[in-house]
Protein backbone atom coordinates (compact mmCIF):
# COMPACT_ATOMS: atom_id res chain seq x y z
CA UNK A 1 0.00 0.00 0.00
CA UNK A 2 1.84 3.32 -0.83
CA UNK A 3 0.43 5.26 2.08
CA UNK A 4 2.80 3.05 4.29
CA UNK A 5 6.17 3.51 6.66
CA UNK A 6 8.56 0.51 7.20
CA UNK A 7 9.35 -0.23 10.48
CA UNK A 8 12.16 -2.58 10.27
CA UNK A 9 11.30 -4.04 7.25
CA UNK A 10 7.01 -4.54 7.89
CA UNK A 11 4.59 -1.83 6.02
CA UNK A 12 2.24 0.01 8.40
CA UNK A 13 -0.26 1.44 7.16
CA UNK A 14 -1.26 5.17 7.87
CA UNK A 15 -5.04 5.20 7.59
CA UNK A 16 -6.58 6.07 10.73
CA UNK A 17 -8.95 3.48 12.04
CA UNK A 18 -12.21 5.21 10.64
CA UNK A 19 -10.26 4.87 7.13
CA UNK A 20 -9.32 1.22 7.55
CA UNK A 21 -12.58 0.34 8.64
CA UNK A 22 -14.17 2.06 5.03
CA UNK A 23 -11.28 0.89 3.47
CA UNK A 24 -11.96 -2.75 4.54
CA UNK A 25 -15.69 -2.55 3.55
CA UNK A 26 -14.88 -1.53 0.02
CA UNK A 27 -12.58 -4.90 -0.25
CA UNK A 28 -16.15 -6.80 0.99
CA UNK A 29 -18.20 -5.17 -1.44
CA UNK A 30 -16.47 -5.74 -4.15
CA UNK A 31 -15.60 -8.46 -6.21
CA UNK A 32 -12.35 -10.40 -5.45
CA UNK A 33 -10.31 -13.06 -7.01
CA UNK A 34 -9.13 -14.53 -3.79
CA UNK A 35 -9.37 -13.69 0.30
CA UNK A 36 -8.38 -10.18 1.45
CA UNK A 37 -5.45 -10.68 4.24
CA UNK A 38 -5.22 -7.96 7.01
CA UNK A 39 -2.10 -8.53 9.93
CA UNK A 40 -2.84 -6.36 13.27
CA UNK A 41 0.87 -6.53 13.56
CA UNK A 42 2.70 -5.08 17.25
CA UNK A 43 6.41 -4.28 18.45
CA UNK A 44 6.06 -8.53 19.42
CA UNK A 45 5.05 -9.64 15.90
CA UNK A 46 7.18 -7.02 14.13
CA UNK A 47 10.56 -8.14 16.16
CA UNK A 48 10.03 -11.36 15.61
CA UNK A 49 9.39 -11.01 11.88
CA UNK A 50 13.38 -10.45 12.06
CA UNK A 51 14.63 -13.81 12.47
CA UNK A 52 11.18 -15.31 10.83
CA UNK A 53 11.66 -15.62 7.39
CA UNK A 54 7.97 -17.73 7.51
CA UNK A 55 6.26 -14.59 8.80
CA UNK A 56 8.39 -12.39 6.89
CA UNK A 57 6.78 -13.91 3.58
CA UNK A 58 3.59 -13.79 4.77
CA UNK A 59 3.47 -9.81 6.09
CA UNK A 60 5.33 -9.40 2.30
CA UNK A 61 2.08 -11.48 1.13
CA UNK A 62 -0.47 -9.50 3.00
CA UNK A 63 -3.12 -7.27 1.37
CA UNK A 64 -2.70 -4.95 4.85
CA UNK A 65 -0.64 -4.19 7.72
CA UNK A 66 -2.02 -2.05 10.60
CA UNK A 67 -0.58 -0.93 13.48
CA UNK A 68 -1.77 -2.64 16.77
CA UNK A 69 0.88 -1.03 18.92
CA UNK A 70 1.66 2.61 20.36
CA UNK A 71 5.53 1.24 20.20
CA UNK A 72 4.56 1.35 16.50
CA UNK A 73 3.14 5.13 16.07
CA UNK A 74 6.06 5.83 18.54
CA UNK A 75 8.74 4.43 15.64
CA UNK A 76 7.31 6.01 13.23
CA UNK A 77 7.30 9.52 14.43
CA UNK A 78 10.74 8.80 15.31
CA UNK A 79 11.51 8.11 11.69
CA UNK A 80 9.64 11.37 10.43
CA UNK A 81 6.64 9.78 8.81
CA UNK A 82 4.06 9.68 11.90
CA UNK A 83 1.21 7.16 11.61
CA UNK A 84 -1.90 9.01 12.73
CA UNK A 85 -3.34 6.36 15.65
CA UNK A 86 -2.84 2.93 16.41
CA UNK A 87 -5.59 0.64 14.70
CA UNK A 88 -6.04 -2.42 16.82
CA UNK A 89 -7.61 -5.57 16.07
CA UNK A 90 -10.25 -5.71 18.90
CA UNK A 91 -11.29 -1.71 17.76
CA UNK A 92 -11.31 -2.78 14.28
CA UNK A 93 -13.66 -6.08 14.66
CA UNK A 94 -15.96 -3.60 16.67
CA UNK A 95 -16.44 -1.23 14.14
CA UNK A 96 -16.48 -4.09 11.01
CA UNK A 97 -19.21 -5.75 13.06
CA UNK A 98 -21.29 -2.27 13.63
CA UNK A 99 -20.60 -2.14 9.32
CA UNK A 100 -21.48 -5.78 9.02
CA UNK A 101 -24.95 -5.06 11.12
CA UNK A 102 -25.93 -2.55 8.83
CA UNK A 103 -25.04 -4.20 5.83
CA UNK A 104 -26.14 -8.02 6.47
CA UNK A 105 -22.85 -9.43 6.23
CA UNK A 106 -21.53 -12.44 7.52
CA UNK A 107 -18.90 -13.76 9.87
CA UNK A 108 -17.31 -16.88 10.95
CA UNK A 109 -14.76 -16.95 14.29
CA UNK A 110 -12.55 -19.45 14.52
CA UNK A 111 -10.34 -19.72 17.88
CA UNK A 112 -10.09 -19.56 21.71
CA UNK A 113 -11.90 -22.42 23.72
CA UNK A 114 -15.16 -23.57 23.21
CA UNK A 115 -17.17 -21.58 26.45
CA UNK A 116 -15.47 -18.23 25.54
CA UNK A 117 -16.28 -18.99 21.44
CA UNK A 118 -20.06 -19.76 22.41
CA UNK A 119 -20.56 -16.94 24.64
CA UNK A 120 -18.73 -14.52 22.66
CA UNK A 121 -20.99 -15.75 19.58
CA UNK A 122 -23.67 -15.01 21.69
CA UNK A 123 -22.86 -12.03 22.78
CA UNK A 124 -22.47 -10.39 19.13
CA UNK A 125 -26.13 -12.05 18.12
CA UNK A 126 -27.38 -10.04 20.97
CA UNK A 127 -25.63 -6.77 20.09
CA UNK A 128 -25.71 -6.92 16.25
CA UNK A 129 -28.58 -8.82 15.45
CA UNK A 130 -28.62 -7.99 11.46
CA UNK A 131 -24.59 -9.77 11.61
CA UNK A 132 -25.04 -13.41 10.03
CA UNK A 133 -23.25 -15.74 11.98
CA UNK A 134 -22.00 -18.06 9.05
CA UNK A 135 -20.41 -20.62 11.90
CA UNK A 136 -17.97 -20.77 14.58
CA UNK A 137 -15.19 -23.25 16.02
CA UNK A 138 -12.82 -23.44 19.17
CA UNK A 139 -9.20 -22.91 18.46
CA UNK A 140 -8.08 -26.32 20.15
CA UNK A 141 -8.74 -28.77 17.54
CA UNK A 142 -6.49 -31.54 16.24
CA UNK A 143 -5.10 -32.09 12.77
CA UNK A 144 -7.52 -34.48 12.36
CA UNK A 145 -10.41 -32.21 12.72
CA UNK A 146 -8.79 -29.74 10.60
CA UNK A 147 -10.13 -30.65 7.16
CA UNK A 148 -13.82 -30.75 8.42
CA UNK A 149 -13.58 -27.18 10.25
CA UNK A 150 -11.81 -25.56 6.07
CA UNK A 151 -14.68 -27.39 4.69
CA UNK A 152 -17.31 -25.67 7.00
CA UNK A 153 -15.97 -22.46 6.14
CA UNK A 154 -15.41 -22.81 2.37
CA UNK A 155 -19.59 -24.30 2.81
CA UNK A 156 -20.37 -21.31 4.80
CA UNK A 157 -18.22 -18.35 2.46
CA UNK A 158 -18.36 -15.93 5.33
CA UNK A 159 -17.41 -12.57 4.43
CA UNK A 160 -15.63 -12.19 7.32
CA UNK A 161 -13.09 -14.84 8.72
CA UNK A 162 -12.12 -13.89 12.24
CA UNK A 163 -9.08 -15.74 14.02
CA UNK A 164 -8.30 -15.83 17.29
CA UNK A 165 -5.92 -18.16 17.82
CA UNK A 166 -2.80 -15.66 18.92
CA UNK A 167 -0.47 -14.40 16.89
CA UNK A 168 1.74 -15.08 14.72
CA UNK A 169 0.03 -18.37 14.71
CA UNK A 170 -3.05 -17.18 13.02
CA UNK A 171 -1.62 -15.42 10.32
CA UNK A 172 0.76 -19.05 9.78
CA UNK A 173 -2.48 -21.20 9.60
CA UNK A 174 -4.35 -18.89 7.41
CA UNK A 175 -0.76 -18.90 5.21
CA UNK A 176 -1.10 -22.56 4.86
CA UNK A 177 -4.84 -22.66 4.08
CA UNK A 178 -5.18 -19.68 2.13
CA UNK A 179 -6.09 -20.86 -1.38
CA UNK A 180 -8.60 -23.42 0.24
CA UNK A 181 -10.32 -20.23 1.86
CA UNK A 182 -10.52 -18.13 -1.17
CA UNK A 183 -14.10 -17.88 -0.95
CA UNK A 184 -13.57 -15.74 1.92
CA UNK A 185 -13.67 -12.19 1.56
CA UNK A 186 -11.90 -10.85 4.50
CA UNK A 187 -9.53 -12.75 6.94
CA UNK A 188 -7.72 -11.13 10.22
CA UNK A 189 -6.26 -12.43 13.41
CA UNK A 190 -7.91 -10.18 16.49
CA UNK A 191 -5.81 -12.05 19.73
CA UNK A 192 -7.51 -11.47 22.80
CA UNK A 193 -10.53 -10.03 21.78
CA UNK A 194 -13.39 -12.83 21.75
CA UNK A 195 -12.16 -12.91 25.65
CA UNK A 196 -13.36 -9.34 25.64
CA UNK A 197 -16.37 -9.86 24.60
CA UNK A 198 -17.58 -12.65 25.65
CA UNK A 199 -17.03 -11.47 29.21
CA UNK A 200 -14.04 -13.56 30.13
CA UNK A 201 -11.60 -10.63 30.16
CA UNK A 202 -12.71 -6.88 31.42
CA UNK A 203 -12.02 -4.30 28.78
CA UNK A 204 -8.99 -2.07 29.64
CA UNK A 205 -10.51 0.83 31.47
CA UNK A 206 -10.80 4.48 29.39
CA UNK A 207 -8.05 6.05 31.46
CA UNK A 208 -5.96 3.18 30.58
CA UNK A 209 -6.77 3.45 26.59
CA UNK A 210 -6.17 7.13 27.09
CA UNK A 211 -2.75 6.79 28.23
CA UNK A 212 -1.82 4.01 25.59
CA UNK A 213 -1.19 1.37 28.96
CA UNK A 214 -4.05 -1.01 27.53
CA UNK A 215 -0.56 -3.73 26.76
CA UNK A 216 -0.36 -3.35 30.80
CA UNK A 217 -3.39 -4.18 31.43
CA UNK A 218 -3.43 -7.28 29.61
CA UNK A 219 -0.32 -7.60 31.07
CA UNK A 220 -1.51 -7.36 34.87
CA UNK A 221 -5.22 -8.92 34.54
CA UNK A 222 -5.56 -11.24 31.36
CA UNK A 223 -5.28 -14.41 31.93
CA UNK A 224 -2.82 -16.59 29.14
CA UNK A 225 -4.48 -19.42 27.14
CA UNK A 226 -2.75 -22.80 27.39
CA UNK A 227 -0.16 -23.43 25.18
CA UNK A 228 0.64 -19.48 24.99
CA UNK A 229 3.74 -18.05 26.40
CA UNK A 230 3.46 -15.77 29.66
CA UNK A 231 3.09 -12.50 28.99
CA UNK A 232 5.63 -11.39 30.84
CA UNK A 233 8.08 -13.01 28.96
CA UNK A 234 6.65 -11.80 25.18
CA UNK A 235 6.73 -8.38 26.99
CA UNK A 236 10.55 -9.09 27.21
CA UNK A 237 10.64 -8.01 23.58
CA UNK A 238 9.73 -4.56 24.01
CA UNK A 239 12.69 -2.75 24.97
CA UNK A 240 14.91 -4.44 21.98
CA UNK A 241 12.14 -2.89 20.01
CA UNK A 242 12.41 0.47 21.20
CA UNK A 243 16.18 0.37 21.41
CA UNK A 244 16.07 -0.86 17.76
CA UNK A 245 13.66 1.56 16.31
CA UNK A 246 13.73 4.90 18.86
CA UNK A 247 16.81 4.28 20.55
CA UNK A 248 19.72 3.87 18.14
CA UNK A 249 19.72 5.57 15.24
Amino acid sequence: MRNSVSILGVPFSKLTLEETTLYLAEQIRKERSGLFHLITANPEITLASQSDELLQEIIRSADLVVPDGIGIVLAAKRKGEPIPERVTGYDLLLRLLEKGNERGWSFYFLGTDEQTSRQAAEKISWTYPEVKLAGRHHGFFSPEEEPGIIAEIQRSKPDVLILAMGAPYSDKWLHRHRQELSGVKLVFGVGGSLDVISGKVKPAPAMWKKLNLEWAHRLLFAPVAKGQKSRWRRQAALPKFVYRTIIRK
